[in-house]
């Protein structure tokens, strides 16, 4: 097993709190890699950590993500813009989608184009292939979320389940190897929310990337998952495939039958 992300020993405290407790993940390459646990157990505060929104206080982050062992990344304690640029994209980091705007534009912005540059902006041809270019990949990644047929409507008429998945269309066209996702069915009518699911499995089988998913509607993400860690009180108590997890008694006591 190839992996894009590692910790060692991640620790995060809060004055006397310990929010993550020497924490090892290690996150397969093309996963669908599930965080679960019960409120205050710790998981958005180690994906913060992971991605550079809050310093570590011990341990390391490795992060892989050119698939090649002497490339491997310590980003412990990077800036999250840092993070981000090397490919690891939490998705608040993306700006909020610009509501105003249509569904096709939000793409493109995340996509960017040297054409703005003031220098190259008065001469078409050295700018006119890369837009052309980012038009066509713009479409491809609609597509691959099922917002194609939305392109030209304005963001703020999308459902809030398409919105969760316009905010995975710009982060795949940044370039993300690795997308965090904190519970992307909130507040989603609950007849769409596999959908989404189904989404993120199809794109992390058909383009090179990963999903590190927190959520509670456990219910809902688990079949879709390859791989689940439980955190309870900072620590994981369990991990593995999602049919030994939902076996085991730990996880049963704190989380399913808590």
């Amino acid at each position: 097993m190839e992996y894009i992300l590692e910790t060692h020993r991640l620790l995060k405290n809060f004055g006397g709190l310990i929010a993550v407790n020497n924490v090892d993940v290690r996150v397969g390459r093309n996963s669908l890699t599930l965080l679960i646990g019960p409120n205050g157990a710790g998981k958005t505060t180690f994906v913060n950590v992971c991605t550079g929104v809050l310093r570590p206080d011990g341990g390391r982050v490795f992060f892989n993500p050119h698939n090649d062992e002497s490339k491997k990344i310590d980003i412990t304690g990077w800036p999250s813009h840092r993070v981000y640029k090397a490919g690891f994209v939490r998705t608040f980091q993306i700006p909020q989608p610009f509501i105003s705007l249509t569904v096709l534009d939000n793409i493109l912005v995340a996509l960017g184009n040297r054409g703005e540059d003031p220098f190259r902006a008065p001469v078409k041809p050295l700018w006119i292939r890369e837009e052309e270019e980012n038009m066509r990949r713009a479409f491809e990644i609609l597509k691959k979320v099922e917002l194609d047929n939305y392109w030209d409507w304005q963001a703020f008429r999308l459902g809030a389940g398409q919105l969760k998945m316009l905010e995975v269309a710009r982060a795949l066209a940044t370039g993300a190897k690795l997308i965090a996702l904190d519970e992307p069915i909130g507040g989603t009518d609950p007849a769409y929310a596999s959908n989404i699911f189904k989404h993120l499995r199809s794109l992390k089988e058909s383009v090179d990337v990963t999903f590190l998913v927190i959520e509670h509607r456990i219910d809902i993400a688990l079949p879709f998952a390859d791989y689940v860690y439980v955190m309870d009180k900072g620590s994981v108590i369990s991990e593995g495939t999602p049919d030994v997890v939902v076996k085991d008694p730990k996880v049963i006591e704190v989380y399913i039958g808590g």
